[in-house]
């Protein structure tokens, strides 16, 4: 009994003494250093039997970032974005792990080509050149030990945009960059956001004309797009942009503005000069031909109204007024018979424009006249002597001081001499006080609108 315990324990020594020794050869034998024939074999030995079509798992999960470089170019009238960037994708392949293998420790990664190494089938489907699969031959995938691959894909994107040209030269464009799979289905393979930074500014160039607001991934997780009967997976980035406005402002508004000012300007020349209508028609053409200047620039589009337009519209509308009313001014001014009276309805009229303007310091009162008592010497009729003792008024003029109701004469009315040259003057005053009113309204409450819009867009940024 005895010597069988003995033989058990003997055994039982001898075995955990070869374990041991085998651990210890195990654990000192040192990987193999880095060389090409080292990594030769490690591909060799992953790539063995490795297809090319076939996905690394059953639901392959991708995690997707976007580096933007610079924004090349806005076209609003084309509803375009174009943006220089690359796509950060990164999935797991099992069959490229090499963590276990003790050899090829020394080997930290590889690079191979989509030729050789399974890729998902990826396509920006809001762009407006093409809807081909993302393809980068020349672009090497890095393959970490853990069997991690990653694949950064460079291009140029032109995607459709919903431009709102509202405000604009004051506007801002929000984009969106839609990156769906393609043919693999949503239980096939799901792109998921980069937790971290979903977009990558760090390398990003400033454009001339349009600043960066913010740029962002959609927070709310991966969408799925259906499409037939399938779904598939879909990351969104969203680029928000506003326009730079000094160029606009010295190019466009601030010309617009002083070549508006020059419409109600034609009032103050004088009609002996013969140069008003000449003047007010070249206003005008001067107008409409920098208007076809600046409708390269204006956004053509007609699901937002531009203010500007309205604005520019309503300008032109008030220049060619103004040459209407310097037409009829002039042929006022150059009555053909001058002795002829001006009728009573203008003149009542013109008498009306003069209080209202306060021309040549008249006084401004609406055009009703006051009534008031005034007795005159003119209005005199005969009485009895008796009574004009009681009166006070001496016996050698016989007569009553009549009470009759007289109309108060002020500056305006004392225009005795109100000719046709005079009903003229006044209509130039006012077309310019109620033009020029207009226009400054007009300007003001443009610039103030656009002022208060960017004002806003810059504190929310």
């Amino acid at each position: 009994m005895d010597l069988n315990v003995m033989n058990v324990k003997r055994l039982v020594l001898i075995v955990g003494l070869v374990l041991c020794y085998v651990g210890l050869s195990t654990e000192q034998k040192p990987p193999l250093p880095y060389s090409k024939d080292v990594e030769t074999s490690l591909r060799t030995q992953l790539l063995t039997n490795y297809s090319v079509d076939q996905r690394p798992d059953e639901l392959v999960r991708i995690t997707v970032s976007l580096t933007l470089i610079t924004i090349n170019e806005m076209d609003i009238k084309a509803q375009v974005l174009s943006i220089s960037g690359y796509f950060n994708l990164q999935w797991s392949d099992s069959r490229l792990a090499w963590n276990n293998l003790a050899d090829y420790a020394n080997v930290r990664f590889l690079f191979s080509s989509q030729s050789v190494v399974w890729r998902p089938a990826l396509v920006v489907d809001n762009s407006v050149d093409n809807l081909n699969v993302i393809s980068k031959p020349d672009v090497p995938m890095r393959i970490v030990n853990k069997g991690m691959v990653i694949w950064n894909p460079a291009d140029i994107f032109r995607v459709a945009c919903e431009s709102d040209t509202t405000y604009y030269p004051m506007d801002t464009q929000s984009c969106v960059i839609s990156l769906s799979s393609w043919s693999y289905t949503s239980f096939e393979v799901v792109l998921i956001l980069d937790r971290t930074t979903d977009v990558n500014l760090d390398d990003y160039s400033e454009n001339g004309e349009w600043e960066m607001i913010s740029a962002y991934g959609d927070r709310q997780g991966a969408e799925a797009k259906v499409k037939g009967d399938s779904s598939f997976s879909t990351a969104k980035f969203y680029i928000n942009l506003r326009r730079r406005p000094l160029f606009h402002i010295l190019n466009t508004l601030f010309p617009v503005a002083l070549m508006a000012v020059l419409s109600a300007m034609v009032f103050k020349l004088s009609a002996d000069s013969g140069e008003k209508i000449g003047f007010s028609l070249t206003v005008l053409l001067a107008y409409a031909v920098y208007l076809t200047l600046i409708s390269e620039s204006i956004p053509s589009t007609s699901i937002t109204i531009c203010y500007l337009s309205i604005y520019l519209s309503t300008v032109l509308t008030l220049g060619t007024l103004s040459v209407l009313c310097t037409i009829a001014v002039v042929t006022l001014y150059n009555h053909p018979d001058e002795d002829e009276p001006v009728p009573s309805w203008l003149r009542t009229f013109t008498v009306c424009l003069m209080k209202m303007t306060c021309w040549n310091g008249c006084k401004c009162k609406c055009c009703k006249r006051d009534a008031r008592i005034r007795p005159t010497r003119d209005r005199i009729r005969s009485i009895q002597v008796e009574d004009s003792f009681d009166m006070g008024i001496p016996i050698t003029e016989k007569g009553v001081i009549s009470q009759e109701p007289e109309f108060e004469v002020d500056e305006c009315e004392r225009e005795t001499n109100l000719n046709w040259k005079v009903v003229a003057r006044v209509l130039d005053h006012f077309f310019f006080l109620v033009f020029m009113f207009l226009i400054v309204f007009a300007s003001v409450g443009y610039f103030l609108l656009i002022a208060l819009k960017y004002w806003e867009i810059v504190t929310d940024g």
